[in-house]
């Protein structure tokens, strides 16, 4: 049963980015607004905020309608028998006494001064407060993960391109199937045992806790979490760098170049690795948002005081204001790095042009 609810939170997850994906795309309707003295990256920089912000008003209203459409609520009286007068003096306080439109109203109302309520598996706190206390440590394990997939996936995706058929391509291959079918929580659970508990090498779990070095800048209880949590990124990461890679260095402008007495060097930083992030660009840009929300498996068993759990715990316990603020902040997170993915396409690729220039 938990498998198929995170199965569901998942489906939910992809389908919200997909809407943002159309909703985005609509942006340079949008840019028809923004007078023409302003730049054109100006123009669709200012278009695709305003687009984020209808994703973002479309993504709340979507996920409260779902959320009080589910039967049951936060105080069902099957989890927790409470006398009549109690349960309503509980539904006021928290306003689920109110029409759910007004109730949607009353939480944007707040939600635009990052007040999104108190928690119902915390009153003791706020939702802002715990995210704010779990978030940086979130973003902290997805930074890591993020250098660590990239900063490997990268070089060792180019170094199979090219030498494609050799010993090195079979073995990053195998390593790249090996990261897509191995889930990270059965890599954190067989790291725990062999380095942590047979070796001894590592703490077993925790964070910034055990063994920390120069002022806490490095800690030995990062090592296993950041390596579990890096293993599907990194494989996805090598594989496409390897087919982009591969592509371009049969191209015919990449065997002209060569003609020309270009270096090697040159040929590859010139000529095949700008046209490789191209299509690399749009396969790694959904990568860093999920990583930045956090893993419940790896948080879970390393004993990580984050973020992840909260998306899966919030939903099952129907911790309304906390299912709307995580939602917010995936929002958010994905539109903002769609946007800065599109603004990278400019950069890396000439021929993408912006605004009126598209006309031309």
């Amino acid at each position: 049963m938990a498998e198929t609810r995170v199965s569901a939170i998942q489906y939910t997850s992809q389908w919200y980015s997909r809407l943002a994906r159309y909703l985005d795309s609509q942006s340079n309707r949008v840019e028809l607004l923004v007078p023409e003295a302003v730049s054109s990256m100006t123009r669709y920089i200012l278009g695709r905020l305003v687009s984020l912000l209808f994703v973002i008003i479309a993504v709340s209203m979507i996920t409260f309608s779902l959320m009080h459409a589910v039967p049951g609520g936060p105080f069902d009286e099957e989890k927790q028998p409470l006398p009549p007068a109690a349960k309503a003096n509980i539904l006021r306080k928290y306003g689920l006494d109110q029409p759910v439109w007004k109730q949607y109203v009353l939480y944007m109302s707040n939600a635009v001064r990052f007040d999104f309520g108190i928690p119902y598996q915390q009153p003791t706190s706020t939702v802002a407060e715990l995210i704010r206390s779990t978030w940086g440590i979130t973003a902290q394990v997805g930074l890591m993960t993020i250098l660590l997939a990239f900063g490997l996936g990268i070089p060792l995706g180019i170094i199979a391109a090219y030498n494609q058929n050799s010993w090195i391509d079979t073995v990053v291959t195998f390593m790249s199937m090996l990261g897509f079918i191995m889930p990270s929580f059965v890599l954190g659970a067989l790291a725990i045992l062999f380095f942590g508990v047979y070796l001894d090498w590592l703490p077993l779990g925790g964070w910034g806790d055990t063994g920390c070095l120069v002022d806490r800048y490095f800690c030995k209880d990062w090592i296993m979490p950041v390596v579990a949590y890096a293993l599907a990124p990194l494989a996805i990461v090598a594989r496409y760098t390897r087919s982009s890679v591969i592509d371009y260095l049969n191209s015919d402008f990449v065997r002209t170049a060569r003609a020309k007495g270009l270096g090697e060097r040159t040929v590859m930083l010139r000529h095949v690795l700008r046209n490789a992030l191209i299509p690399m660009v749009t396969v790694f840009g959904p990568i860093i948002p999920d990583l930045m929300t956090g893993s419940i498996f790896i948080e879970s068993i390393f004993r990580i005081p984050g973020l992840g759990k909260y998306f899966v715990t919030s939903t099952f316990s129907r911790d309304y204001p906390m299912v709307m603020a995580t939602v917010l902040l995936i929002a958010v997170l994905w539109g903002t790095v769609y946007l800065a993915t599109d603004i990278l396409y400019t950069r890396l690729d000439p021929r993408v042009r912006l605004g009126a220039q598209e006309g031309q």
